[in-house]
């Protein structure tokens, strides 16, 4: 028997979110993004959640992992908002 090693994007794709849509846990201010230079939140999201669309930060929280790395790194204070979200919403981590 051989053990399949699985790369990031197949062992995101095991993971289930419940998003809450009513309430994000995340809030990001697009003003300041707009003025940022570093934009450090496009290459230290695991999960890919910042990328950039028509020149600007664009940020999804639905497939965050909460690791808090954006809230970390963010130089210019962009990331007004965090915390984790609430009961029977966010990532559950399974393992294959």
């Amino acid at each position: 028997m051989s053990i399949k090693k699985l790369g990031p994007e197949e062992l995101l794709a095991l993971d289930k979110f419940s998003v809450d849509e009513g309430q994000p846990h995340i809030l990001v201010d697009k003003a300041i993004c707009a003025s940022c230079t570093p934009q450090v939140c496009l290459v230290v999201c695991p999960a890919r959640c910042y990328r950039l669309k028509d020149g600007a930060v664009n940020f999804e929280y639905a497939g965050c992992l909460e690791c808090g790395t954006c809230r970390i790194m963010c130089t210019e204070k962009g990331v007004t908002q965090w915390n984790y979200p609430r009961a029977t919403f966010g990532v559950t981590f399974r393992c294959s």
